[in-house]
């Protein structure tokens, strides 16, 4: 066997507690083996903690651990570094059955998650307002090219938004909360990630900038999914936001 036959069947066991390599499954044997498991995992979990705090503040710290070890349990990380862990919890919570009866959690971990995409994200220099706005009065029809920290999001069916916002900043959740759709749009414009509540029509615009629409066709879009919108009145909005890094 080989060293990289060794370490795939190593973490094999691992994940798996079993092996059909006689070397590793003496391995397996040894009660220092488990310890060593339980620390890895215990590790994947506090990584998920950190993670997805909004989803451990509304789920408590015995089910989100519960959770979070059966994520572990199926989800290897790809990086020593654990910082970045967890990119498919919300995909995992939405088909887990004793999540059922929090339809929204799914929304509130994805937002956990663009939370930490934004904080990670590599920098970006803000776009030049006065630039864009000058090449808008000459009648360009520019891309615009959101900033690599600019995280968007549309939940169709529940205020995950609001839920989410609330118990990433420790509070108590309205308790006449209006069951509507929400979007949310997280920045970091000046090293630190900032977040807002925006509109379908928002979402639909940052959507079709991201894949590479003009401003006129982006905003064609945004109207379509929100008739009546204040088209120049958003795009000042996103732009203060930080949104984007340039244009061409």
């Amino acid at each position: 066997m080989n060293d990289h036959d060794y370490y795939r069947a190593f973490l094999h066991a691992v994940w798996h507690d079993r092996s059909a390599d006689p070397l590793v499954a003496s391995l397996l044997a040894q009660p220092a083996f488990a310890v060593y498991r339980n620390t890895i995992f215990k590790g994947c979990v506090d990584a998920l903690a950190a993670n997805y705090p909004a989803v451990q503040r509304l789920v408590g710290a015995q089910w989100f651990q519960g959770a979070a070890l059966a994520y572990a349990r199926r989800n290897m990380p790809q990086d020593a570094s654990l910082i970045a862990y967890g990119d498919g919890f919300a995909a995992f919570l939405s088909g887990l059955e004793e999540a059922s009866e929090l339809p929204y959690l799914a929304g509130v971990a994805a937002l956990d998650r663009c939370w930490t995409e934004a904080h990670l994200a590599a920098d970006d220099a803000a776009l030049d307002a006065a630039a864009l706005h000058a090449a808008l009065a000459a009648g360009q029809d520019v891309r615009l090219v959101p900033h690599a920290a600019a995280r968007w999001r549309w939940e169709p069916a529940h205020p995950a938004y609001s839920i989410w916002s609330a118990n990433r900043e420790a509070v108590e959740t309205p308790d006449e909360l209006a069951w509507r759709a929400e979007g949310a749009l997280l920045t970091r414009p000046v090293g630190e990630v900032r977040w807002q509540g925006i509109g379908p029509g928002a979402c639909r615009f940052l959507d079709a900038c991201g894949d590479g629409a003009g401003v006129a066709a982006s905003a064609a879009l945004a109207l379509e999914a929100e008739p009546g919108l204040d088209v120049a009145a958003m795009l000042g909005a996103l732009l203060q936001a930080g949104a984007f890094t340039s244009f061409h």
